[in-house]
């Protein structure tokens, strides 16, 4: 048995003004929190994340993170103010309406501020509705001087490069992009463990915004944009950055998948549309539709199990 065994965590949801009220097919309403406002994020790996049973059931992954640091993050282990955390957060995120224009900042950025990591993030688009789009980064020619003129007359919107979106489509959002997401989607969004978000511009909306920092780390250009899949065994590789790999399976029921290519590296599962199981060293978790199963980085080859047709997306450091 691995010093630590894989483990699944519970969604952690969060209401926002821009969410939905019924998160179906995706989450049951039963599993809901009562809140006045709709529900926009599930943390899926957020370090106030609870262990759904196990030897460590009801530990949050933070506190698991900081107490078997070694085993669960192997190199992956430095965090805020160099406390162990686990590298990745990873969330589902239902839009019903715009969120605000922000951006994040870089790692050098944030450690200025005395925060650890900074935030490069990647959205995996799960479902679009016709015409949905997201904004991605600056119009050519537009530089952060335009985009600080912007703010004086609520023009903000114009001057970022809006991408249409479809299902399977994955965008990469570097840190000092500016950046918002339109209504009509469904997106699995794997970033660093952060959530240090500076908001530009807010439709109006009562919300607090964040002008000299965020105007002070955004740039005119970065490498933010949709990025092409890879074909490799099994399924495909979505994105490969300095920050995270992001790969996704598909599977038939009763079809199992070896993987034993992530060594010394934590690993997120996280199931879509069907369920699964994670099996290592003898020890099986069950992977249920969208939720995620950690393995540590000790771990040893993982077997993925579909109970049903299922779409399993695993992301490393």
């Amino acid at each position: 048995m691995p010093a630590l065994s894989p483990f699944r965590l519970q969604p952690t949801f969060s209401a926002r003004t821009w969410g939905r009220p019924d998160l179906s097919p995706w989450y049951p309403k039963s599993v809901l929190p009562q809140a006045d406002e709709p529900i926009g994020e599930a943390w899926l790996t957020g370090p106030d994340s609870t262990v759904a049973e196990g030897p460590h059931a009801g530990e949050t992954l933070a506190a698991l993170a900081k107490a078997e640091s070694e085993a669960l993050l192997g190199t992956a282990a430095s965090g805020k103010r160099g406390e162990a955390e686990f590298p990745l957060l990873v969330k589902l995120l239902f839009p019903n309406d715009k969120l605000s224009v922000q951006v994040h900042p870089s790692d050098a950025e944030a450690q200025a501020l005395g925060e650890g990591r900074g935030k490069t993030e990647c959205w995996y688009v799960l479902e679009a509705e016709p015409g949905a789009t997201v904004a991605c980064g600056l119009l050519p020619g537009i530089t952060v001087d335009h985009l600080k003129a912007s703010i004086a007359d609520g023009s903000m919107e114009r001057l970022l490069n809006h991408l249409p979106v479809t299902s399977g489509d994955l965008v990469f959002v570097d840190a000092g992009t500016v950046h918002a997401i339109g209504p009509g989607v469904t997106i699995l969004e794997v970033q660093q463990t952060s959530d240090i978000t500076y908001r530009l511009f807010g439709y109006g909306r009562p919300r607090e915004l964040h002008l000299e920092r965020g105007l002070a780390v955004s740039k005119a250009e970065t490498r933010a944009g949709k990025v092409a899949a890879e074909n490799i065994p099994h399924g495909k590789r979505l994105i490969r950055e300095q920050y995270f790999t992001v790969e996704s399976f598909s599977l038939q029921a009763g079809e199992t998948l070896t993987l034993d290519d992530a060594a010394g590296k934590p690993q997120c599962f996280v199931a879509l549309r069907g369920d699964a199981e994670v099996t290592v060293d003898n020890v099986t978790t069950k992977l249920p539709a969208s939720s995620a199963v950690v393995v540590s980085a000790a771990a040893g080859t993982v077997t993925l199990s579909a109970m049903s047709t299922v779409e399993v997306v695993r992301a490393t450091p």
